[in-house]
């Protein structure tokens, strides 16, 4: 949804930092399958040095094209400087676990589940859909254990991943803790908390416009059309030098200062990325710190994360807040379960108000949300998706199949981060939202 597969953040038009990543995989009828894509079948950077045909490196600027991305996907850093969010030097916050024998019994149950994917007349199996879906890495807690934890591809259990759009949640959600917490005033305009917005068309909307991307500003994320905003956004965000004959903004925030309207501010959603930046730059604004301190300070931190996370910076050192995080897969289940359970920790902190998660729970407006087949029903607030079912389910989401999937009813974190050739999850959700669904179901029937 945040992005596409197609040629990819050509550095050349200047790196389009994991936002937006795509490949050439969309001009192929038949990609390699996920078994035959595995970057260690692949052979991708193996050797000292490796072979010239097996290099990934900058800055030819192909490093996100399928089947490259899937090992690009645990190595940004080797790309692009970051900046880190730190877990800090204390212990990780231990994850609970069945006893070997029950984590076993319960892997081969979640694997042979058989669901219908969407419109199809032929049922799937959950193992057949991770590698349908180009799974990376699977992580299911059910109430507050992991029952379920595998690795495929570049993806150790040490290792981390990028997890794209996923960092816009994790924004909305910094953003809905200080609203919640009176330090920010949502129904402010933008240019009351950012007077250097001037005439762009942010100025004149509302901050929750932005956090719920109802905003009405020019943006067009058509990684297809070569003229399309996305390619200007990049140019502006590329850590590179600029070419001598350069002479438009540079870095996230100059761009914004520049964008133009298009259509009427609170009318309608539009997944636009710029706005997740646009709520970086407020946060980091009214709390004079980057949005990669503040998600060291309230959350991996005091969750107990076991691993820092990093997120790619601009040429300025501005962290990219709509798509830069690289996380590992237990952390990510630690934030899902802290959603989960309300904003309260495993150690039983509070590390935030329950009625963040509550504002989050209950979503958006659904009448200004269109355009989602795979979610008809869905709505979007503070940078989450909210899908509106009997569960209550709402999530996290990124390209290429990141998601933090929570399911209330279930009482059920599901974290998958994935290398899918295809940068939109309107080709995963087919086989991916029956199958949450069905280990939902499996998991309360044992209850």
């Amino acid at each position: 949804m945040s992005s596409s597969i197609s040629k990819l953040i050509t550095l050349a038009a200047g790196v389009a930092m994991t936002l937006a990543f795509s490949s050439g995989a969309e001009a192929q009828s038949a990609p390699l399958s996920a078994q035959d894509s595995d970057p260690r079948v692949m052979g991708w950077m193996q050797g000292f040095p490796p072979p010239e045909d097996k290099l990934i490196s900058q800055p030819d600027s192909n490093y996100f094209s399928f089947p490259k991305l899937r090992w690009s996907v645990c190595h940004l850093r080797e790309f692009l400087p970051t900046e880190e969010i730190s877990r800090g030097l204390g212990a990780p916050m231990p994850l609970a676990y069945p006893s070997p024998s029950e984590f076993a019994e319960m892997a081969r149950g979640i694997d042979a589940l058989t669901f219908m994917p969407m419109n199809a007349d032929t049922p799937m199996t959950w193992e057949e859909s991770l590698f349908a879906n180009y799974t990376d890495g699977m992580l299911i807690m059910h109430r507050g254990q992991v029952v379920y934890e595998r690795y495929f591809g570049c993806l150790e259990e040490d290792g981390k991943h990028a997890i794209m759009s996923m960092t816009k949640s994790i924004t909305g959600l910094l953003g809905e803790i200080l609203v919640a917490e009176g330090v920010l005033d949502d129904t402010l305009l933008v240019r009351d908390v950012i007077p250097e917005i001037g005439d762009s068309a942010f100025a004149t909307a509302t901050v929750r416009e932005v956090m719920d991307m109802t905003t009405g500003v020019q943006y067009s994320e058509d990684y297809s059309d070569p003229n399309a905003d996305i390619w200007l956004y990049s140019r502006a965000a590329s850590p590179l030098p600029k070419p001598a004959d350069y002479d438009g903004p540079n870095g996230y925030w100059e761009y914004l200062q520049q964008v133009p309207p298009e259509g009427e501010h609170g009318e309608a959603f539009h997944y636009k990325t710029i706005n997740s930046d646009m709520l970086g730059w407020i946060i980091s604004r009214v709390t004079g710190k980057a949005v990669t301190t503040l998600a060291s300070e309230r959350l991996w931190r005091p969750m107990g994360a076991e691993q820092d996370a990093y997120q790619t910076v601009d040429g300025k050192g501005v962290p990219f807040a709509g798509g830069g995080v690289t996380a590992g897969l237990r952390d990510l289940g630690r934030l899902g379960q802290l959603m989960l359970d309300g904003g309260v920790a495993a150690d039983g902190a509070r590390l935030f108000p329950a009625e963040v998660v509550e504002t989050i729970a209950a979503g958006g407006d659904q009448s200004k949300f269109a355009g989602f087949s795979t979610i008809p029903e869905g709505s979007y607030t503070s940078q989450w998706w909210v899908f509106h079912n009997d569960h209550g389910a709402f999530a996290a989401r990124g390209v290429h199949g990141q998601t933090i999937y929570v399911d209330p009813t279930a009482e059920m974190v599901l974290v998958r981060v994935a290398s899918y050739p295809r940068a939109q999850n309107g080709f995963i959700d087919p086989t991916s939202l029956p199958a949450y669904q069905a280990v939902a179901e499996f998991l309360m029937s044992r209850d």
